[in-house]
């Protein structure tokens, strides 16, 4: 570095800038850089283009020679020093006199100390290295090594590390850093959006501090410790340095950015989960299972949930960013969970995925076509945030997944058998009939799901009272609207299950879903309505999830109810419904002595023959009895919403006293073939009335048929790199064509979705297609493919491959 003064101007020749003098230049005051044994500072001393420098008044002059001084003084202290009241500058090691009064002629030139010196006062950050990569220590200790990034990911709560390389070594006692952290659009202190990280000796739990744990000539390795409760999001870094000395600072930008994340891993954070192996499965866990179907007929779908493929952690950010909801609300899971739970739907915020569930899925793609969210969030966000056509309640589920284990909230897809939809908030499921006993449409607005898919999360609840921390239920599917927004949740298990439905976030929603009475009410002559019956064991079975560490199935009803008829499950009910909008329905109880229900043997019917079904009727009284049964079958979508009623039956039964009857049912293919809708599912209603006592019986049974399962057979030993092939086979279980038939085949570490179009499909036929791929990650990882057409759908399969790395 080179100093200069010319006229009254300091002029340093340096690639680092230091701040300006606190004096402005002069009008007509010109500078010129020469060599370093140029020297002007007073009147009638050529300047350098050889001009005299022009007469200033005494006090200006000395004014503005002194704001100059000062300057040089603070700059440069080990050069000049003060010598009474004259303005003598002397080198600090000879001694050598630079400029002295106003009246002395110039001294000798000054022979330059050179940019050693200088540049050993200036501190400039030349770099910063992160420590970003999959292997490094970073990564490893904050489980984001499985992350398709070359960014640095980290959790809060947790220390990182990262490298700095410096102009000149790194003196603790003269000189000064800190690092400063910037999220969102209008980062700011007061909203822990501001981060500025100080030095300090050590380290403090629960707060932004970095101390030096290794230094090495130029080179400082940095600890850096977050709060638990850090905004989590994209951070912009920046490192600012300060001599001592010189009071001069400078800032390094890296153009780096740092993504925070929520740390189950962390005791203090609120999504804190103990068990290693649930970790392992909820968040780091990139597949799983999504069930659907009927609680006598479960199927299993494989999804990818992907979230640590390429480009999905920016598309989960992009979110929340699209959300509106200000960065510094994203410390808390509770309030991340509910923004997403909006997010992932469309009806209101634009948000991931638009729903349908008319049939025709015209300019879009069917919700059953679908294996995994990578593909959805990449779409959206390189669509700028243009809903994804098109989702049901099982994609709005498993892109939920997604998005929260990205984030690092613990997370599960969850099925509901005979899922209620509670419309008006009276924590039961009404069925209105008019005085003949036939349905009366415009009033039955909730409905009874054939299974409905949302999400648990992980998360403490300091919000509520104490004991109702742990799952929370999510439900991203549009159905009612929650503070003016379509979303659900986080409502916690353990309110649900106890009944405490007046606490948040939408419990008696949840509540209703899960254990919600069915009560079937008649239409009296004067427009009343009475109670008739009441079913307390239709709503909320084989609630289900994927287990841990394996592919099976795991029951976890018991989480969101007490066992059916129990005191605990009874006084649950009761409980919730003293805050619902018909507080009295429990005030007269109906005595019942006779029962029906109806029975499927086996996995139930299939796609392509007649359904039977078993109806059970049995007189558990001493008296004989008699009724008129009225049986319906409906066409219905698997939300609970009927179609088209394809068969109707009336049947009289007289029992005698302690009797079970057993009749065969028979739905002829014929009757129901170009009747299905999306999932094939059908609705049973029977009700009738006991003659004897006027005893009302009702019943309503959900069924699909089964669909046949795609084969997937790999071909040959998978390896890195190495392309290999597998087969996958279909048979056409109608006694049609099936037309412009698509399957489409995806596998995380496999090969991205790929469409492939196989056309018309004969009756009965099998069909055979390979692809082929190369894997690119080692593992064991699942190809899923799916089957789309317009006449069968929920055909799909799953094939495990082990790939080696590269021999």
């Amino acid at each position: 570095m080179r100093v200069f003064f010319v006229g009254r101007g300091l002029v340093i020749n340096s690639g680092v800038t230091l701040s300006k003098s606190r004096e402005e230049k002069m009008p007509g005051e010109r500078l010129s850089i020469r060599d370093n044994s140029s020297v002007g500072r007073f009147h009638g001393v050529a300047a350098s283009n050889g001009e005299a420098a022009p007469e200033r008044h005494t006090e200006s002059k000395q004014k503005k020679e002194s704001g100059c001084r000062r300057w040089f003084q603070r700059a440069c202290p080990c050069c000049f020093r003060r010598q009474n009241s004259s303005y003598d500058v002397t080198n600090g090691t000879d001694g050598v006199v630079v400029g002295g009064g106003e009246n002395e002629e110039p001294t000798p030139p000054l022979t330059a100390t050179g940019d050693t010196e200088l540049n050993e006062l200036t501190l400039v950050v030349r770099s910063i290295n992160l420590l970003s990569g999959k292997s490094d220590r970073n990564k490893k200790e904050h489980h984001t090594d499985e992350y398709h990034s070359d960014e640095l990911i980290i959790r809060r709560g947790q220390t990182f590390q990262m490298e700095l390389d410096f102009s000149r070594p790194f003196n603790l006692n003269t000189d000064k850093l800190h690092l400063e952290l910037k999220t969102g659009p209008l980062p700011q202190v007061s909203k822990k959006t501001h981060i500025i990280i100080p030095l300090v000796d050590e380290l403090q739990d629960d707060r932004w501090e970095a101390k030096i744990v290794e230094q090495n000539v130029k080179r400082v390795k940095l600890s850096v410790n977050s709060p638990v409760n850090a905004v989590i999001g994209k951070y912009k870094l920046t490192c600012t340095t300060q001599c001592e000395k010189t009071g001069e600072t400078t800032t390094h930008d890296p153009n780096k950015d740092i993504y925070m994340l929520f740390n189950p891993w962390c005791e203090d954070d609120t999504v804190y989960m103990e068990s290693e192996k649930e970790l392992k499965e909820y968040v780091l866990n990139d597949t799983g299972r999504i069930y659907y179907g009927t609680e006598m007929q479960i199927g299993a779908r494989t999804w990818n949930f992907g979230q640590f493929d390429e480009g999905i952690l920016e598309a989960c950010l992009f979110v929340l960013d699209n959300s509106e909801v200000p960065p510094s609300g994203r410390g808390d899971p509770v309030n991340v969970v509910r923004v997403i739970s909006a997010m992932i739907n469309s009806p209101d915020d634009r948000g991931v995925l638009e729903g349908n569930w008319s049939g025709s899925y015209v300019g879009g793609t069917s919700p059953t076509a679908w294996s995994g969210s990578v593909e959805i969030l990449r779409q959206y966000h390189k669509e700028g945030g243009t809903p994804v056509k098109y989702g049901q309640c099982w994609v709005f589920s498993g892109v939920t997944t997604t998005v929260l284990r990205c984030l690092g909230i613990p997370t599960r897809s969850v099925t509901n058998f005979q899922s209620a939809h509670d419309t008006d908030v009276s924590l039961t499921t009404d069925v209105y009939f008019d005085e003949n006993m036939e349905p009366i449409h415009h009033l039955n607005s909730d409905s009874v799901w054939n299974f409905h898919v949302w999400n648990d999360c992980w998360m403490a609840r300091p919000d509520l009272p104490p004991g109702l921390g742990g799952w929370q239920a999510v439900d991203s599917t549009p159905q009612e609207t929650s503070h003016g927004t379509f979303r659900c949740g986080p409502a916690s298990l353990a309110a649900v299950r106890s009944g405490q439905v007046y606490l948040k976030f939408d419990t008696p929603f949840v509540f209703a879903e899960v254990n919600s009475d069915k009560i079937y009410w008649q239409r009296n002559l004067d427009g009343t309505f009475s109670q008739i019956h009441s079913e307390k064991k239709a709503v909320g079975h084989c609630i289900s999830t994927k287990a841990v560490g394996s592919d099976e199935r795991v029951d976890i009803t018991n989480l969101y109810k007490y066992p059916e008829g129990s005191e605990e499950e009874r006084i649950a009910v009761e409980t919730a419904c003293r805050y619902g909008s018909k507080p009295d329905v429990y005030s007269s109880p109906i005595a019942e002595d006779v029962r029906v229900e109806v029975r499927m043997e086996g996995e139930g019917p299939r796609m392509g023959g007649d359904a039977q079904l078993k109806i059970v009727v049995k007189n558990t009284s001493s008296q004989p009895r008699r009724t008129t049964l009225h049986s319906q079958v409906a066409v219905m979508y698997y939300t609970g919403v009927l179609r088209d009623t394809v068969k109707k039956d009336t049947l009289n039964v007289a029992l005698n006293p302690q009797e079970e009857k057993i009749i065969e049912w028979v739905l002829p293919y014929t009757q129901y073939q170009n009747q299905l809708v999306d999932q094939a599912a059908l609705m049973m209603t029977l009700s009738g009335r006991v003659n004897e006592t006027q005893q009302v019986l009702a019943n309503q049974t959900s069924f699909r048929l089964r669909t046949p399962d795609l084969n997937i057979e790999p071909v040959g030993e998978a390896y890195v790199g190495k392309e290999m092939s597998a087969k996958i086979t279909f048979t056409n279980p109608l006694p049609c064509t099936l037309r412009n038939v698509v399957i489409r085949v995806e596998g995380l570490g496999l090969r991205d979705l790929h469409p492939i179009k196989v056309g018309d499909v004969g009756k009965h036929a099998n069909v055979t297609v390979t692809e082929h791929f190369i894997p690119t990650i080692a593992g064991k990882r699942k190809l899923v493919a799916s089957l789309d057409c317009r006449q069968l759908s929920q055909v799909h399969g799953v094939a495990d491959i082990d790939v080696r790395e590269s021999q």
